[in-house]
């Protein structure tokens, strides 16, 4: 890649890195990002999960510095969610370009919806602010692992937007709270994309400068990010972002 190439690709970084502190769903940018600069879609889908795993690491680490972690729990939680990752990736490596990018156009426009619904967040909160918990019981370890390794396939195969979905099964299913929920979802996500980068490394569908200099960038922006204080800056980046999505799946429609 030419210098240019790799300002563009460092400049997503840190935006997407940026995006996915305040709001989530930055790889929606990046991995387009990354096809339009001409790498085939099953290499940008393996070289995008470098970032993902540098930035994962970065956001477990502030969790731990802040008292938050349950590092057994997070283990337990991404076992499932690992096999899932090997399937999900094994797929997306004999997915065909065209096809993949038809995928992701329609994934895009789904989680469109899910991210930036927010009267059906604010509503969910209300309803289910008094049942959240700290912890897991066993009696719910077995749907939540269950929907960790469907949740997994999806992030081997795509990965992007696959912390939504982690959340919404720890959330939702497990009743933890948002706290408990993060804390788990950055540590799994990274294990799901760190598990995915072995399967598109052994298939030779990694560009390692590119996903080095993307790294570089969403840490950037990860840091940025999470300090910076800005009372809006969340309704300003999802405002952003859903102008950017809806753009990019009509573009990779076509």
């Amino acid at each position: 890649m030419e210098i240019w190439q790799l300002l563009i690709i460092f400049g997503s970084g840190v935006i997407a890195g940026f995006i996915n502190t305040l709001a989530g769903g930055g790889s929606f940018l990046t991995l387009p990002m990354l096809i339009f600069l001409g790498l085939p879609a099953v290499v940008a889908n393996g070289t995008n999960r470098i970032a993902i795993t540098v930035q994962s690491i970065f956001a477990v680490t502030g969790f731990r510095r802040k008292g938050i972690s349950g590092f057994k729990s997070s283990l337990l939680l991404s076992v499932p969610s690992c096999i899932g990752a090997v399937i999900g990736a094994q797929l997306a490596v004999i997915t065909s370009d065209i096809l993949f990018k038809r995928i992701l156009a329609v994934i895009m426009i789904f989680f469109f919806g899910v991210i930036f619904w927010d009267p059906i967040r604010s509503r969910y909160s209300k309803t289910m602010h008094a049942a959240e918990i700290t912890e897991l019981s066993r009696s719910r370890y077995t749907a939540v692992m269950a929907a960790m390794f469907f949740a997994g396939i999806y992030g081997g195969f795509v990965q992007a937007g696959v912390g939504f979905l982690f959340i919404m099964v720890l959330n939702m299913i497990g009743r933890l709270n948002l706290v408990k929920t993060n804390s788990h979802k950055v540590f799994v996500v990274g294990i799901n994309a760190l598990f995915s980068v072995f399967v598109f490394l052994l298939h030779g569908k990694i560009y390692w400068i590119t996903g080095i200099v993307l790294a570089a960038g969403t840490g950037l922006g990860g840091w940025i990010g999470s300090n910076l204080a800005v009372s809006k800056g969340e309704r300003f980046v999802r405002v952003v972002l859903a102008i950017c999505v809806i753009a990019i799946a009509a573009r990779l429609l076509v």
